[in-house]
Formats: structure tokens, sequence, C-alpha cells
């Protein structure tokens, strides 16, 4: 008998904002309760024409740039099984992807995490929220919302601000992976680079101050390889 495949949960990966990009992952990642059943990506392009004068045919219209990718989820939420438990928590959690973290706050930058959506090994642009709208559908007799669906609104981060710079704390995203009992950083580094040189580049790449210590659970963002070998 084959026996079904594991159902991989989407999620948010949330990440420190810096001015080259990501930095460092904050928080937990905001696991989907259910896959979404389809996602909507967006990208367009700037064009400009000028009034064509007489009759003349009308111009060609001047290429001035592209816009930033947008990416629409709608996200279910259900707790009317789960008589202790409701939905608030989550909705929550997504809200406070539009406000300023707090490390943000103490640093004088303000600014709310960015983003990356991640299905299995499919991974979006970093992007930052920019709106989460949600619908209250369920609710108990004391108004406690139970059911409800989210449709959250993702803005692609510049890509002149997502770009690596190895000396300045930015990362272009290459993967995540979520440490498991047993691991270490030298062989994630093998598994995810052929060999155990790069796990200072994880180390650094995550802020870890201790190698030798990374729980199972903890996800740690990856570098490209040529990342690796330069913050090796």
């Amino acid at each position: 008998m084959t026996l079904p495949s594991p159902i991989v949960h989407a999620a948010l990966l949330q990440f420190e904002a810096t001015s080259m990009g990501p930095g460092a992952p904050v928080g937990d990642p905001i696991q989907f309760q259910f896959n979404p059943k389809d996602y909507t990506v967006t990208k367009a392009a700037k064009w400009e024409a000028k009034p064509a004068k007489g009759a003349a045919a009308a111009p060609m219209p001047e290429f001035k740039g592209a816009n930033p990718q947008t990416m629409t989820i709608i996200c279910f939420l259900d707790a009317t099984d789960q008589p202790d438990h409701d939905i608030t928590g989550y909705v929550t959690a997504l809200f406070n992807c539009c406000l300023p973290q707090p490390d943000s706050l103490t640093k004088n930058q303000p600014s709310p995490p960015f983003v990356v959506f991640a299905w299995g090994q499919n991974f979006s642009a970093v992007c930052c929220v920019q709106t989460v709208a949600v619908q209250y559908t369920m609710f108990r007799p004391d108004g406690t919302p139970t059911r409800a669906t989210a449709t959250i609104t993702l803005q692609e981060v510049p890509s002149q601000a997502a770009k690596q710079n190895p000396t300045s704390g930015g990362l272009d995203i290459r993967s995540s992976r979520t440490v498991v009992a047993g691991d270490s950083l030298q062989s994630i580094s093998t598994a995810e680079y052929g060999g155990p040189a790069q796990w200072r580049a994880i180390a650094l790449a995550n802020r870890i101050a201790d190698p030798l210590r990374v729980p199972a659970g903890t996800r740690l963002l990856l570098p490209t390889p040529e990342e690796a070998l330069e913050l090796s």
C-alpha cells in the first residue's frame, strides 16, 4: 500500500526589515490552518504615451519601469470544533505583520517585518504586508468569532533593497529549513551545500550566537551557494 504524502502547510515566514532587505528571522512562522485553494500574483509595468500632434499616428509608449509584484492570498480560519479556542490569536498574528516590530522601535527605526510566503519548496519574493482584511462569518453565543476568511495582500520589496550585500546584513533568500532532532549546522551545511564548511554562513545569516545549541524547531534562513562561500 502506498501511503499518502504528508501535507505541507503554507506559512508566512517573518524576517527583520533592514535597509538591504530581510535580516534574521523574527517570531514564529504564521502557519496556515488550511492551505489556500488558490492565490493571485500580479506584476504590472508603467508605460507613458504622450498625446500625438495633429493627425499623426499615436506615438510609441515609453517604458517607465515596473511596479512591485503583488500577491493576494485568501486564508480560511475555523475553530468551530474547538470549544476552548477561537481564531482571534491567529488574526492578531496577521495584523501584527502590519505593525512595527518591538526591536525596530528600540532602534528608532520602526518597521513591520518583511515576509515570505512559503509552501513546500516554493517561496515568494520578499514582501511587506500591505493589507489584511478579515471577514468573520460564524460566532459563539457570546460573540466570540470562530470562523472567518482573511484576505492577505503582499507587496514585493524592491529588488535593490532585497539584493544581498555580504557585509551589510541583508540577505537574498534562497530557501529555509527547520531544524529537527539530531541536526547540526555542519550536517545542514552538508545537506544543503555538499560539505560542512558553510556552517558559519548559516550561523551568520541567522545571527546564531552559539552554533552548538540550535534547538529543534528553529527555522533557518539559507543563503545562496555563492553567498555561503563569501560568508564562510
